[in-house]
């Protein structure tokens, strides 16, 4: 059974960076695409935001294409998200979640979530 920890979370001031990460335990994630997704107080979640698939190819929302990267640790199963410039409103918990490869990006199936990290952006 594949399991997602999300780390890396915390507060930083506008204009900052932060990288999360995603451990996976109980399986690869060769066979897995994994993105990654948020959810900010109050609001629905939002994602995913971006991806990384299992064929090492990647996907970004626009929301935060040119901010945000995507990659992936295959020797150690961890999946990376780099922020940049980070703005008040990606404040939110980030989720990573995995589905299995071979399906669009909008027919992926997400079966599996970690429980989410902190991101707190302000002044």
């Amino acid at each position: 059974q594949l399991q997602l920890v999300e780390s890396g979370g915390g507060w930083v001031q506008p204009g900052g960076s932060l990288r999360l990460s995603c451990a996976a335990s109980g399986s690869t994630l060769e066979n897995y695409d994994v993105g990654w997704f948020r959810q900010a107080p109050g609001k629905e979640r939002e994602g995913p935001l971006c991806i990384s698939r299992g064929d090492i190819t990647t996907w970004y929302a626009d929301s935060v294409k040119g901010r945000f990267t995507i990659s992936r640790d295959f020797g150690v199963y961890t999946v990376y998200l780099q922020m940049n410039d980070l703005k008040p409103e990606d404040t939110a918990t980030y989720y990573c979640a995995a589905g299995p490869t071979g399906f669009t990006t909008q027919s992926i199936r997400w079966n599996y979530w970690g429980s989410g990290t902190l991101v707190t952006v302000s002044s």
